[in-house]
This record gives C-alpha cells, sequence and structure tokens, in this order.
C-alpha cells in the first residue's frame, strides 16, 4: 500500500522498503521454547519491488549483505534453493522462471547449495540461508522469497518504457530473521562467550581495596570516552570472588588494580579464559583492545588468534 501511495516508473526502480516488524503466531504450549520458538516476533522484513529483469541482480544483493552478516557474526552458513510445493498460485512458466532467476543469482555469486525439494511458499519459490552454530545445528536465518500473490492481490504495476502497466516483481528477504530466535541462536553459538566487539559488558575493573576505587572510576571513564563498555566492581568481596564472577558471566577482560597499577597508571589484564597478561599501562590496554572491537575481532589477544588459525589449519588439513 505504501507503495502503491504513488505512481512509480520503470526509472524509479527498484524500490526498497525495510522495517522491524512484529508479528504473531499461536504456537501450542508445548513447542514453545525459550526465546527459540515463541508466540510474537520481530523479523527484519523488507519488500524489494522492481522488474522481472531486475530480480537476478536484487537477490544477488542479498546474498551479498547476507554472506556479510554472516562473516561478522561469525558463523558458516548452509544455503537451500526451495522449490513449488503442490498447491501454489502462478502458471508454471512464472514458477520456471523464478527459480531459475534464484539458482542463476546463488550460481553467480559461487554459492553452493541443497535443493529442498517442495518447500516453497505457495506464492514462490525462496532461497533459505541456515546459520551453523559451534556444534553443527543450523538455525533459520536469511530468506529470499518471491512473492507472485500480493502484487496480484493488490494489483501492484509500474509504468514500464512502453507507457503501459506491468505487474511489478515482488522479492521479500529478512537477513537476521527472527529477532529473537537470532538472539538466542548466538547465545547458543558462542555458548554466552561474546566477541569483545559484541559483549554487553566488555571490561570490569577490579579494584584490590577500596584505596582503589577512584582509580578505578577514573580509568573505567577514560575507557569509556574512547567507545567501551565497562563496569568497576566495588563491592567488597575479595578480589578471586569478583574475579570469578567476572568469568562466569564470561566478560572479555578483567582489569585488575592494585596500589601499583594505581601508582603507574595501569591495569593488570586478564582473559575470562583465566590467561593472565600481566600489568601494562591504560593506553597499552586500549592499543590491545581498540582494534579488536573496530574489527570486529572474534579473539582476545594474539596468542588467542594463533591458536585458533592453527586449529583450523589442523581441521583442515
Amino acid at each position: 500500500m505504501i507503495y502503491k501511495n504513488q505512481i512509480h516508473s520503470y526509472r524509479d526502480l527498484p524500490i526498497r522498503f525495510a522495517e522491524l516488524g512484529t508479528v504473531y503466531r499461536y504456537e501450542r504450549s508445548g513447542t514453545l521454547h525459550g526465546m527459540l520458538r515463541v508466540r510474537g516476533f520481530t523479523q527484519d522484513d523488507a519488500h524489494i519491488f522492481c522488474t522481472l529483469e531486475q530480480v537476478v541482480a536484487e537477490v544477488r544483493g542479498v546474498i551479498d549483505l547476507a554472506i556479510h552478516m554472516a562473516g561478522v557474526f561469525g558463523y558458516e552458513f548452509q544455503t537451500y534453493l526451495s522449490t513449488r510445493p503442490e498447491k501454489t498460485i502462478g502458471s508454471d512458466e512464472v514458477w520456471d522462471r523464478a527459480t531459475g532467476d534464484l539458482r542463476r543469482a546463488m550460481e553467480e555469486r559461487g554459492l553452493s547449495y541443497k535443493i529442498d525439494e517442495g518447500a516453497g511458499t505457495f506464492y514462490g519459490p525462496k532461497i533459505d540461508i541456515k546459520w551453523v552454530d559451534a556444534l553443527g545445528r543450523e538455525w533459520t536465518g536469511p530468506t529470499i522469497q518471491v512473492d507472485f500473490n500480493l502484487p496480484e492481490r493488490f494489483d501492484v504495476n509500474y509504468i514500464a518504457e512502453d507507457g503501459e502497466r506491468h505487474r511489478v516483481a515482488m522479492i521479500h528477504r529478512t537477513l537476521l530473521g527472527s529477532m529473537e530466535r537470532f538472539v538466542g541462536g548466538l547465545v547458543e553459538h558462542y555458548a554466552g562467550a561474546f566477541p569483545l566487539w559484541l559483549a554487553p559488558t566488555q571490561a570490569a575493573l577490579i579494584p584490590i581495596t577500596d584505596d582503589q576505587i577512584d582509580y578505578a572510576r577514573d580509568v573505567a571513564r577514560r575507557l569509556q570516552d574512547a567507545g567501551l563498555r565497562v563496569a568497576v566492581n566495588d563491592r567488597r568481596d575479595r578480589m578471586q570472588a569478583k574475579i570469578r564472577e567476572a568469568q562466569m558471566q564470561k566478560i572479555p577482560y578483567m582489569l585488575v588494580i592494585g596500589k601499583r597499577e594505581a601508582a603507574e597508571d595501569a591495569v593488570a589484564v586478564r582473559l575470562r579464559n583465566g590467561r593472565d597478561l600481566g600489568a601494562m599501562p591504560v593506553a597499552t590496554f586500549l592499543d590491545l583492545a581498540l582494534p579488536r572491537i573496530a574489527s570486529r575481532s572474534l579473539y582476545l589477544d594474539e596468542v588467542e588468534e594463533s591458536a585458533a588459525r592453527e586449529a583450523e589449519f589442523a581441521v583442515s588439513t
């Protein structure tokens, strides 16, 4: 209806509308599962209005964005082409063209894919890109669907070069799908130990005694000014208890502050895996953390990254 609010020429296309839209399903109580299967959820939905000749290019663009998002969140993925089910609308010719366009877009992007026979919707074929988590489980992620139904039902057209009205081609797409399911899957994927850039709290400052609380708060202010999300644990617990709590919360960095660190404008850095990087100036810690946030690195330091690369190499060979 937003598209139809005005007349569109072929020169205007493609037109892309996106929203975060909340939808509801009455799932049976026995099927509900935390954030992974809920009755109300929000999708990052979009409708792309284009000509038939533009479908392949638009689908390629969505695939590129989906691959980018998979890389950002550290997911491998499996791609499926879902074909025509038994009950459908639209002619064989239209279905064959749409399925061929989706297939061509994937092949032009060099994607390997599996055929999910008959798993398309009644109104068109689709591409399903499923995230593969750390345990090898697949989670529904981006979907790209060609829709023959709504343009017909709502008489959605554009003015072509010949001056006549032509039926618009419409593509639905989601990138992360259900926000709730995506966040639940992300927690499962990382077992709560999020990459530094994604962690809700990126560093916990742990003063050893009350004498270092003011300095810890000053360091926290400087780190926040640099863009980090930090918290000061100024409760009167033992230092080891504070470290254990931060490790249980899977906070990437623990910055322990004693008398010497306060005197030298330094912090003693520990990783959530228990490794101790020792004392370093606050500026040096920022040099360690900020590039990893900017690059969305999955690793907290060079040693962790090197070990992961060696493990990947061993698996591949």
